[in-house]
């Protein structure tokens, strides 16, 4: 007879920012008694120049590294990138959630999606924290190394590319391109249908300063017979640290 356990429909994934003291900054207009500059652009297409009496001006049309990220019922912007400090932006949405009631016979799956981008660094270091899902005392079984989604057997793992066994997740995508945005995602996370969780790993990384990249964290949950039933929850958190 197939056992059927109770767990947590949702995961708890918290942002936390570790700045390694740089805090986030904006930009502070520059001005004259008749001129007035609010804002730089990095990343723009094209530049004109454009004077007035003694004074002229840079402008620059279009801007490579902006957008909106919609999720649900949120919404979240990458804006302009502005001013001469460090600048470290960070966005994670909730992805899709296939927990609920497990078998032996079926794997839970939920994806989040991490944003970073980076500007004036030599880059960051992604990790996620937190323990494995409990109940009652009893802590999921980890996948300690790279393995395949074996249901029947506890595990709880991670990865950050595209799936076929289960179909979930994507690899990263760079915003707008590979050509201004660098970031990689480490090797024991990186390749398709093999999964792990340590506590604290680095997960992913950019070695320079990087345009947005968007990181999909796929979750794989399987239980065993001797799994104790009950409503299993986990807390996480993204700790996205710059480089200098």
């Amino acid at each position: 007879m197939r056992g059927l356990w109770r767990y947590s429909r949702l995961l708890l994934f918290t942002a936390v920012f570790a700045f390694a003291g740089v805090s986030t900054v904006f930009a502070q207009p520059s001005s004259s008694s008749n001129y007035q500059v609010v804002e730089t652009e990095f990343g723009a297409t094209t530049q004109d120049e454009s004077c007035s009496g003694e004074y002229c001006a840079k402008v620059s049309i279009g801007d490579l590294l902006a957008g909106d990220s919609v999720s649900g019922g949120s919404t979240a912007t990458f804006g302009s990138i502005t001013g001469t400090d460090p600048l470290l932006e960070v966005i994670i949405e909730q992805g899709e959630s296939n927990l609920g009631d497990l078998s032996t016979e079926t794997t839970g799956t939920k994806t989040m999606i991490i944003k970073v981008r980076s500007y004036l660094t030599d880059g960051y270091v992604l990790q996620i924290t937190g323990d494995p899902p409990s109940y009652n005392g009893h802590t999921l079984a980890a996948l300690t190394t790279p393995t395949a989604s074996d249901p029947g057997t506890e595990q709880f793992g991670l990865n950050v590319v595209a799936n076929t066994e289960p179909n979930i997740g994507a690899d990263p995508v760079q915003i707008p391109d590979g050509e201004t945005s660098f970031g990689e995602v480490e090797d024991d996370y990186n390749t398709p249908n093999l999964f792990k969780y340590d506590n604290g790993d680095v997960i992913a990384r950019s070695t320079e300063a990087s345009g947005r990249t968007d990181y999909t964290i796929s979750i794989i949950v399987n239980i065993s017979s001797t799994t104790p039933a009950g409503h299993y929850s986990g807390d996480f958190s993204a700790v996205i640290v710059p480089l200098f």
